[in-house]
């Protein structure tokens, strides 16, 4: 059967997908350019007509990934009701356990940008867009006097970093935490830096 012709952006969009996907099955670090030509049965050339280099493939299809996680946490943040509880909604979304799709792709990521610049450079930056968005919810709780968090570009960033040490944690490990114990500690996480009361434990997280 004959191959379905591609707009510029469709062509384009498919080899990211499949990227994501190589990357996913094989790591950032041992993808190839002919890996993601041969999933989809089309030759490097047409990749590399898309995409100069391997590293500058890599690098956009985590970008392509993370960024669909990004919209949805913006979209979630960006709900009606008190910053709280878009905050609590968000956190147990991006939690290890809740239904944030990229914490391979974010492992992945961070390792190979140690000697990959080009990657390094786009993950410094979707992580310090996660960041900023969540600040500015923090921000907005603080003025309405919802919680009295001194300092909410703090709380953001201690507040990330907690919630990517967990994912390390229960994406690299297996046999650890239940998921209602990492819920419990995310929650327990957000008052504490938001300057709530500690939320009730549940009997399963203690």
């Amino acid at each position: 059967m004959a191959r379905v012709r591609l707009s510029v952006a469709e062509r384009r969009e498919e080899l990211l997908r499949a990227a994501v996907e190589q990357i996913e099955a094989r790591g950032a670090a041992a993808v190839r350019i002919a890996d993601v030509a041969a999933s989809l049965g089309v030759s490097n050339a047409l990749v590399l007509y898309h995409f100069s280099t391997r590293e500058q493939l890599v690098a956009a299809a985590f970008a392509h990934a993370a960024e669909v996680d990004l919209g949805r946490l913006r979209r979630i943040l960006g709900r009606r009701g008190s910053a709280e509880r878009r905050l609590r909604a968000a956190v147990r979304w991006y939690a290890p356990t809740g239904q944030a799709k990229g914490w391979r792709l974010w492992i992945e990521a961070w390792a190979a940008g140690l000697r990959d610049p080009e990657l390094r450079r786009v993950a410094v930056t979707l992580d310090r867009a996660w960041k900023t968005a969540l600040t500015s919810v923090i921000e907005e709780g603080v003025a309405a006097g919802e919680f009295p968090c001194p300092d909410p570009a703090g709380a953001a960033w201690r507040l990330t970093a907690y919630l990517d040490g967990l994912a390390v944690q229960t994406t690299v490990s297996t046999g650890g935490l239940s998921r209602s114990a990492m819920l419990q500690w995310a929650d327990e996480a957000l008052a504490r830096e938001l300057g709530l009361p500690a939320p009730p434990r549940s009997q399963s997280s203690s």
